[in-house]
């Protein structure tokens, strides 16, 4: 055989090896294939394809692996279980640009599915290498990098701490600052994921100096971008009133309530998060949201809004109401009870009703003026058919019950509280005749026009056990009328004054 047909061999072998890793990579793209190719053994036929000797079949053997694992955990336990990741990781730290950002792929393909994927990535060093790659001259390794290193982190605590334990924090931060928005998205997502799981892991993030990078990025035009920013600032803020007084310094307010009116529905809702995460802490930190504008505008972006979007910003309304009389008047003031009205009533999923609900016994429960903003927009009997209804959730029956009764032990608008006398079930009735009873004895117009409306027959109706505290209730409300007008609207009172008429002898 001669040079030249050995020569010819050879080239037919690699054009064979390049046409086969193009192939499973663009098959790989559908999922209707992916299961052929499990069942065909691709994975084994691919290991060998990482360590060959050219560099493009290398590239696209890893590309198609990625897209494999990136598809389900069983692929991605292949992975694993072929010995595939030391090769990678090995190859992520000698091979070129092309093949880092394809390995790097590969191991937040990996990754992503489980704690336990991705700590077989830990185990085999890829954190490291992964952290080296944080430094490479092309942004598009970064990128790849710092996904992977976010996907590892996104699980748990320790899986976070690894990654920050491997060097990864300064670098994000200086990811951050590069010109390209696609790896500053990334390594803001990357930071979010490290700082959620606790106030250590926050504190790292922030001791990098990431605060002020973030907060410089909440006004920038690219809104995935924003999204990560928002986000990311939300999961240090979260943790505790140090941190959130760390990112409320770095000014963000009032510049995130422009946010607010973002076209990006997911930009607004990260925005609410955000002011969420700052308002539940204290009464102050909430004041200043409030000073700087921001109840007004989250009730707007809520009336803008529907579904999930609206949620952060519904329990938001809640926390600042639930720290203070003033904070709560400052809600309602700015017409948050309509807006929260209109959520309970509107949105068809428990959780949000269940959330409005909550925010409106936070808002009802400090005085009665508090407690008549909530009962005048005729919230309390859609709270209370929410709460009867068989097809509400328990969640939503049990935050709705405790609204009612949140309300209801503060309310003195007594035209609220007369249609409960007819409708409510034994343990709600109890706190509405409570109400009547404190009420009733100081205010003679309410004391008649209880009478004219029907309020005190519907009184003496009620079966009560004797000694029990709505008995208590009822005497008082009886104690307030003469005893022959209690007598006439008892039950049976007409048929003890028919039978008087029947034995009535005329003289």
């Amino acid at each position: 055989m001669s040079q030249r047909q050995v020569l010819q061999v050879f080239e037919q072998y690699q054009k064979a090896r390049t046409q086969f890793v193009q192939m499973v990579a663009e098959l790989a793209t559908r999922p209707q294939n992916i299961e052929t190719l499990q069942n065909a053994g691709v994975m084994s036929l691919l290991r060998p394809l990482l360590l060959d000797v050219v560099p493009t079949i290398q590239q696209t053997a890893a590309l198609a692996l990625g897209r494999l694992a990136n598809y389900n955990d069983d692929l991605a336990e292949a992975v694993v279980k072929g010995d595939i990741l030391p090769q990678l990781v090995y190859s992520l730290a000698e091979q070129n640009r092309f093949y880092k950002k394809a390995a790097a792929f590969v191991l937040r393909a990996v990754g992503k599915h489980s704690p336990q994927l991705a700590q077989a990535i830990v185990d085999c060093g890829a954190l490291d290498t992964l952290v080296i790659c944080l430094e490479d001259f092309d942004p598009g390794v970064k990128e790849a990098a710092a996904w992977a290193l976010g996907y590892i982190a996104r699980h748990n605590t320790e899986l976070s701490q690894a990654v920050v334990d491997a060097g990864a924090i300064p670098l994000l931060v200086l990811c951050i600052q590069e010109p390209e928005i696609a790896l500053k998205r990334i390594a803001a997502s990357a930071l979010s994921d490290i700082s959620k799981h606790s106030p250590e892991l926050a504190q790292t993030v922030v001791d990098a100096g990431a605060i002020a990078h973030l907060a410089q990025m909440i006004l920038n035009p690219d809104a995935k971008l924003k999204r990560q920013v928002l986000s990311a600032l939300s999961q240090i803020a979260k943790h505790s009133v140090d941190l959130a007084e760390m990112v409320v310094e770095a000014e963000i307010f009032p510049v995130v309530l422009t946010c607010l009116k973002d076209k990006d529905e997911y930009v607004k809702k990260n925005a609410c998060t955000l002011i969420r995460e700052i308002a539940k802490h204290t009464p102050e930190l909430s004041q200043l949201i409030v000073n700087a504008g921001g109840v007004a505008a989250v009730i707007d972006c809520i009336g803008s809004s529907k579904g999930n979007i609206r949620l952060p910003g519904i329990m938001m309304l809640g926390y600042v109401a639930a720290h203070s009389e003033n904070l709560a008047m400052a809600v309602i003031i700015s017409k948050g009870v309509p807006q929260l009205s209109i959520c309970l009533s509107e949105e068809p999923e428990d959780h949000i009703k269940a959330a409005a609900a909550w925010a409106l016994g936070q808002l009802g429960r400090h005085t009665p003026e508090h407690a008549r903003a909530v009962a005048v927009t005729n919230t309390l009997p859609v709270l209370l058919s929410l709460y009867m209804s068989a097809e509400s959730s328990e969640d939503l029956q049990l935050k709705s019950k405790k609204a009612i009764k949140n309300i209801l032990q503060k309310c003195t608008y007594l035209p609220a509280l007369e249609p409960f006398l007819y409708d409510a079930p034994p343990n709600i009735l109890k706190h509405v005749v409570g109400q009547f009873s404190k009420v009733l004895p100081h205010d003679s117009k309410a004391r008649r026009l209880f009478v004219t409306s029907g309020g005190l027959k519907k009184v003496q109706e009620i079966k009560a056990e004797p000694g029990s505290l709505l008995q208590e209730y009822i005497n008082s409300i009886n104690n307030c009328y003469p005893e022959e007008i209690v007598r006439y609207y008892s039950p049976g009172y007409s048929e003890t004054l028919l039978q008087r008429v029947d034995s009535y002898q005329p003289q």
